[in-house]
């Protein structure tokens, strides 16, 4: 198998108003993070924000990573986050290196050599669930609902998450598919100060090409 893996544009998230149900839907909780993309190969984890920059301030979180893919060849699309002792995602917490940093996965990308963005979601959910069959230490998948976008976001508002995230399951993987992000309103850690906050750490970040051809 080749040991470096393609360059891969992340599908970008758009503003959604309003919370819906729809049978071909596919919801996820938005957890306030980094959204990066996480390359594996035999040789150790690399992670990357969404400019392409190498995470550098999570230095041990790509080994921890590592040994739990043990060697597998894979693209995850995901969140950097910091989680509480209830397992909560603190996003002050992940400004400031405290908490357990974990990467939560949202979809899987590419897998032992095979290019899984032309697959609809809902397969490629089913080959994540596969590979991460129960949540193990510094990576997790996210919970997914099927058709009850509604009662998702109703559970993100009391949970005190940033909202929630629509996609449609026949959907691949592509910088064209339309994913919807619907933000909770009341969520109490969006403060312009973090905002602010995390685009001058994200400044810090430095380009790397070293697992990607």
């Amino acid at each position: 198998m080749p040991t470096k893996l393609p360059d891969i544009e992340p599908v970008t998230l758009l503003p959604w108003a309003k919370a819906f149900d729809g049978p071909e839907w596919m919801f996820e909780p938005k957890y306030d993070g980094f959204r990066a993309l996480l390359y594996g190969v035999p040789s150790g984890c690399e992670i990357r924000t969404r400019r392409a920059h190498r995470a550098e301030r999570f230095t041990d979180l790509p080994e921890r990573v590592a040994r739990v893919l043990g060697g597998r060849q894979v693209v995850l699309d995901g969140e950097i986050v910091s989680l509480d002792e209830k397992g909560k995602p603190v996003f002050r917490d992940l400004l400031r290196g405290r908490g357990y940093l974990a990467f939560a996965a949202t979809d899987l990308v590419w897998l032992d050599g095979l290019d899984l963005r032309p697959l609809p979601l809902a397969e490629r959910k089913r080959r994540l669930t596969e590979l991460l069959p129960s949540d193990t230490g510094p990576l997790y998948k996210i919970f997914t609902l099927q058709e009850h976008g509604r009662a998702l976001f109703e559970t993100a508002r009391k949970m005190d998450l940033e909202g929630i995230v629509a996609k449609r399951a026949a959907d691949p993987y592509s910088p064209e598919t339309p994913w919807y992000v619907i933000r909770n309103p009341a969520y109490r850690q969006s403060e312009a100060g973090a905002v602010a906050e995390r685009r001058r750490l994200s400044r810090r970040e430095t380009p790397s090409s070293a697992l990607i051809s």
